[in-house]
């Protein structure tokens, strides 16, 4: 019997199989599973995919399930601070003694996996004990973010009944391939045989979504403009966001969003679309669910996504925008969004992994002018800050500096503050965003 783990513990145990360590397969995590018994089996919900976005669908579907008197399981990813963010309920962490149990359940499948049939990758280990938590959690429903990709993403272990894809753009090419039909085709393989599909997906990478769902005779839900699901801006401003939504049961006026940024529509009628596919599956499960237009409208108010256009008021800092933009398309929706914010010249505090694609998403915010400071996270990943300032000076970036950690970063920020109540943003990279948000809000994860 394995001995009991402090979280501490815990943490070191998976960090020990390496944070940014890649394995793409699903060999390892079905072995894992079946030692465990298949918990996955026992979860239903949905499984999102996509390029962008899918953190805030999670978010929003989460929230009106919640709203409708639902206990609802989430796997974000990555986490921003803490491990306990890999496995939440209704939209709370587990605790540390509670993760660092989880943790411990799970060790002698992960060691007796590994000298099956090789050692399961960080990722791998925590979607199985996510998945055996959730399992054991009394949840009506799961509602999963994949990691990367989709096809061999350690998460299409699962299921559910309900597979979306949200979009497909451009990112993490070099492991899913360098055109939008290639990466699409890697997203799509979330949709199996019985689920019920939805896509947000356009143009190129809308391709293979309907190809999969037309080889296993499934109807395509889809949204966006002209579609069944829709959601057109009406207002947009630091107090979130109002649209006007249609889907085919009717429309929904003045639908306040409570997320920052006019892409955050497209998001909300996706996120419309997996509700009724929810509502459907559970139907032909003969457990009807109840969601009716109060309950989104309650939900889509109170929904938050940590990280993503997040505002933070009163930091020691003062007011700080965290924005995980971190591919380009990522890169294009923040900067549309602090136009609708009237932001222009303001301090950015950038980070970026290597891998990415730093020229295209640096040259998507420097039309606003801003003035930025360069940093990095200490993680092996992370690009050194006088290479993002090449870059930078490359894509016809202004005047800009470099600061050797993230808290320097935000002091420089600090001081480039055009009036004193102008909001430094944060970007490039989750981890960043994760190690400020830790650092302004008191929760650093134990080193």
């Amino acid at each position: 019997m394995t001995a009991a783990l402090t979280y501490d513990d815990a943490v070191e145990a998976l960090r020990s199989r390496g944070r940014f360590g890649v394995s793409l397969g699903l060999t390892r995590v079905e072995g894992l599973l079946a030692e465990l018994g298949d918990p996955q089996r026992r979860l239903r919900g949905a499984l999102v995919a996509g390029t962008n976005g899918k953190g805030s669908v999670v978010a929003l579907v989460r929230a009106v399930l919640n709203a409708a008197g639902l206990r609802v399981g989430t796997m974000p990813k990555p986490h921003l601070v803490s491990y306990r963010e890999r496995i939440a309920i209704d939209g709370v962490a587990i605790s540390a003694a509670r993760f660092a149990t989880a943790v411990s359940s799970v060790l002698p499948a992960i060691d007796r996996v590994a000298a099956r049939i090789g050692p399961p990758t960080e990722f791998e280990a925590l979607t199985a004990i996510a998945f055996n938590e959730l399992a054991a959690s009394a949840i009506d429903l799961a509602v999963v973010e994949v990691g990367l990709g989709g096809r061999l993403d350690a998460t299409n272990a699962l299921d559910p009944g309900v597979a979306v894809v949200t979009n497909v753009q451009h990112d993490h090419e070099r492991l899913l391939g360098t055109t939008l039909a290639a990466i699409g085709a890697e997203k799509a393989a979330v949709i199996k045989r019985g689920s019920l599909a939805v896509t947000g997906a356009t143009g190129r990478g809308l391709g293979p979504v309907e190809e999969r769902c037309a080889d296993l005779g499934i109807r395509l839900r889809r949204a966006g403009r002209g579609q069944p699901y829709g959601a057109t801006v009406r207002h947009a401003g630091w107090d979130g966001l109002v649209v006007d939504a249609t889907t085919p049961g009717g429309r929904l006026a003045e639908l306040r969003i409570g997320l920052l940024g006019g892409h955050q529509a497209a998001n909300a009628a996706v996120a419309l679309a997996v509700l009724d596919a929810l509502g459907e599956d559970a139907a032909r499960r003969g457990a009807p669910l109840s969601l009716g237009e109060t309950a989104v409208r309650r939900g889509f108010a109170a929904a938050r996504w940590p990280g993503r256009l997040e505002l933070l008021e009163e930091t020691a800092s003062g007011r700080v925008l965290l924005d995980g933009a971190h591919n380009p398309a990522g890169a294009r929706a923040l900067a549309a969004a602090l136009r609708e914010l009237d932001m222009r010249r303001f301090p950015l505090v950038f980070g970026a992994m290597r891998g990415k694609r730093v020229s295209a998403v640096l040259r998507a915010l420097a039309p606003l002018e801003p003035r930025a400071v360069f940093t990095r996270v200490a993680e092996g990943g992370a690009l050194p800050p006088d290479q993002l300032l090449r870059t930078w000076r490359r894509v016809g970036g202004g005047a800009a500096y470099a600061a050797v950690t993230p808290a320097e970063a935000l002091a420089r920020g600090a001081r480039l503050r055009a009036t004193p109540d102008q909001p430094i943003v944060v970007a490039g990279s989750l981890y960043l965003v994760g190690a400020v948000r830790g650092m302004l809000l008191g929760e650093e994860e134990p080193a």
